[in-house]
């Protein structure tokens, strides 16, 4: 297929998918249907007469009613670290510790000028001397403070937030479930045995010097040779990887702390990006939407903790 198909082919999907994005197909903005229309032409604007006056528009950080259509945005966590409690039949349950530094908003993309919805988090701080000038630049005309790392979360018109909107660990609540994806450990060159799990080569009974190999790998005259795909040594790990369902255990607002049952990919110090469950998702009633907004007589933040019923499921039974 030739780049011009691969062109027009993705402009006809954003056309026909341009009023899902929006409320109903009848109610699609002007803006909306002018923006894409205007990438199928190849003449430039020679005057403003074919651009439409439409007024900015008004994002305002306040609570909303969130549907199950609706969606969220993300956040940012950095891998803190491991640790382990035990369940009432004494098995041990690992729990990984995250660590939310600071997130806010530091670009808002609308269906009229990037032609989707969705959200920029920047995490952290980071010294303008560690930055190149784009990305210098890119948070100056967003007036925003310099970032250590960026992530873009698609979300719904009705989650969208303003620049500059803080986004703490209370964006999630404890007892849902979650979505986490990060760069797994890199192990470099490794072989079928650890790679792929296969079983090896005999230990004994002439087999010299093969003990963990993967055999044969080719077939006879036909095909007469190794197909595509084939499971094989190379590299492992280093890739993006995406744990999904994973149960948030306990939050600490106080320090921004965010403890969930189960493994994270990635090392200890490695960036994970957080959103919402798509398979078991969460009650919509008992989420924050489109997020928390802190207030100020709000009271000490105490760590709050997933309620498991009447029997603490990691509690050692008697």
């Amino acid at each position: 297929m030739s780049a011009l198909s691969r062109g027009l082919i993705s402009r006809f999907d954003q056309l026909f998918s341009v009023a899902t994005k929006t409320s109903s197909p009848t109610s699609t903005p002007a803006h909306a249907l002018s923006y894409l229309c205007r990438r199928f032409s190849t003449e430039p604007l020679i005057d403003g007469s074919q651009i439409h006056d439409q007024s900015l528009r008004v994002i305002e950080p306040k609570p909303g009613v969130m549907t199950h259509n609706s969606k969220r945005t993300g956040i940012i966590a950095l891998k803190c670290g491991m640790t382990a409690l035990w369940d009432k039949w004494g098995k041990r349950v690992p729990i990984s510790i995250l660590f939310v530094d600071d997130n806010i908003v530091t670009q808002v993309k609308t269906i009229e000028k990037e032609g989707h919805f969705a959200l920029q988090i920047g995490y952290g701080h980071k010294k303008a001397k560690h930055l190149t000038k784009p990305e210098v630049g890119h948070f100056r005309a967003q007036d925003v403070p310099l970032k250590r790392k960026l992530r873009e979360f698609p979300v719904t018109e009705d989650a969208l937030l303003p620049v500059g909107t803080s986004i703490s660990v209370r964006h999630f609540v404890p007892g849902q479930f979650v979505d986490i994806a990060g760069i797994t450990k890199g192990k470099g060159f490794q072989g079928g045995m650890k790679r792929h799990g296969f079983k090896g080569m005999p230990a004994s009974h002439g087999a010299s010097l093969s003990h963990r190999s993967i055999g044969s790998t080719g077939q006879r005259d036909a095909p007469g040779k190794v197909f595509k795909g084939k499971k094989m040594p190379g590299r492992m790990g280093g890739v993006q990887r995406t744990v999904k369902n994973v149960w948030v255990y306990k939050i600490d607002p106080a320090r921004n702390l965010m403890w969930v049952r189960g493994q994270v990919p990635g090392a200890v110090g490695n960036f994970v990006f957080i959103k919402d469950a798509f398979c078991k998702k969460p009650d919509t009633s008992s989420l924050p939407f489109p997020t928390y907004f802190s207030t100020e007589d709000e009271e000490t933040l105490e760590p709050l903790i997933a309620d498991h019923g009447d029997i603490d499921p990691f509690m050692v039974a008697d």
